[in-house]
């Protein structure tokens, strides 16, 4: 490009500005955060050393990268303290990975594509080391309906909203940031991607009367920008049969809550109005009601509030589903789930999952085996 033009070298590096931003804008807001976090202390790291960021000529830039991941192991994490594994391989992949967007090697990779074999050796051997993964226990129904019950006690604006997106995220197996007002990862269902339908017609959500919206018959939640969803892909819902459980009546109320506040269409379906100021359903308030509906009805299921949060929701659905034997391709379509990692929500402990077992084991323990030939050990057979 030395002998291009100047006009036509600004306007490539314009472009290319423009690149490099869309590039960042392919992940979420977080995820791209998060990056730039592991690469500040990448810089921090190289700047003790003396090394340029980009390890120029060093002969072994991979030891560089070892000792990084020892450091952010046991210091350098998000909160300060141990990480587990995972944490450090995403702080090195963000790192490679700006490397590769600042146009030079990801050194973190070998001549032949893969993570060189030093950390993928000491990345396993941090896995070893971690403990068990925390496991969320599944809601059972009735914490659910516990909520329910409370909200409609009391009648408060927060409380109404706050059990209409629990009966929400239970039902859709919902992640937190889909179905409160969080800023996350996730993206939060709005007014707009919910439809309302009465047999084959749909529901005007602006005009219809309340009534009308209360004796709808289904409830879709349309996905946009949705983490792990199919952009345009429909989820639909009909009744539960519960005059309270009910993901259409929850959306129902829901829209009329928000429609009589003048909310806009592409108001966070996650909002309430309190004297005259929306605000959001946050993932505490959800953790909240949970823990406290659980204090009543926790002993009863052996669990306690402390194995309960916003994320126990998605887990109780997907439980809900499995002990109604509904295979678990389907319950990964509806979850969006991309691979088995749905089955870390299924637990066997749960007592419809496993009941049965033991007497069905010592029925199938009582097997014999065909007879074989017998076969002649021709070690003693007499030669002749």
């Amino acid at each position: 490009m030395a002998l291009a033009p100047s006009s036509a070298t600004n306007a490539f590096f314009s472009d290319l500005r423009i690149a490099d931003q869309a590039v960042r804008t392919g992940v979420v807001p977080g995820t791209a955060a998060k990056a730039d976090r592991h690469w500040t202390l990448w810089e921090q790291f190289c700047q003790e050393l003396h090394l340029q960021p980009l390890l120029p000529n060093h002969p072994d830039p991979v030891s560089c990268l070892q000792v990084f991941a020892v450091r952010y192991r046991r210091r350098l994490g998000p909160t300060g303290d141990p990480v587990r594994s995972t944490t450090v391989a995403d702080a090195l992949r963000s790192i490679g990975q700006t490397m590769a967007r600042m146009g030079a090697t990801d050194l973190r990779l070998a001549s032949n594509g893969k993570l060189d074999f030093r950390l993928a050796r000491q990345l396993r051997s941090y896995s070893r080391q971690d403990p068990p993964p925390h496991r969320v226990k599944p809601i059972p129904i009735v914490i659910v309906k516990q909520v329910a019950i409370s909200a409609a006690a009391s009648g408060a604006p927060a409380d109404l909203a706050i059990a209409d997106m629990i009966i929400l995220a239970f039902f859709f197996l919902l992640r937190p940031g889909e179905y409160t007002g969080t800023n996350n990862d996730d993206t939060p269902f709005r007014l707009c991607d919910v439809v309302l339908t009465r047999g084959q017609q749909h529901a005007n959500l602006f005009w219809d009367t309340d009534a009308q919206l209360l004796a709808s018959t289904g409830i879709s939640l349309t996905f946009t920008t949705q983490k792990n969803g199919v952009r345009g892909e429909v989820v639909h819902h009909g009744r539960s049969g519960h005059p309270t459980l009910c993901p259409v009546l929850s959306g129902a109320r829901r829209i009329i809550h928000l429609r009589t506040r003048d909310a806009a269409p592409d108001a966070v379906l996650a909002a309430y109005c309190l004297q005259d100021r929306f605000k959001l359903v946050t993932t505490k308030d959800i953790t909240a009601a949970l823990k406290a509906a659980t204090a009543i009805h926790g002993p009863a299921y052996n669990f306690s509030p402390s194995d309960v949060s916003a994320r126990s929701l998605r887990a109780g659905g997907a439980m809900a589903l499995f002990n109604c034997d509904v295979d678990s391709d389907t319950i990964r379509l509806l979850g969006r789930w991309q691979s088995d990692a749905m089955l870390r929500y299924l637990h066997l402990q749960a007592q419809p999952v496993m009941r049965g077992f033991a007497a069905r084991m010592l029925r199938g323990g009582d097997y014999g085996f065909a007879p074989k030939q017998a076969i002649p050990d021709l070690h003693h057979v007499p030669m002749h």
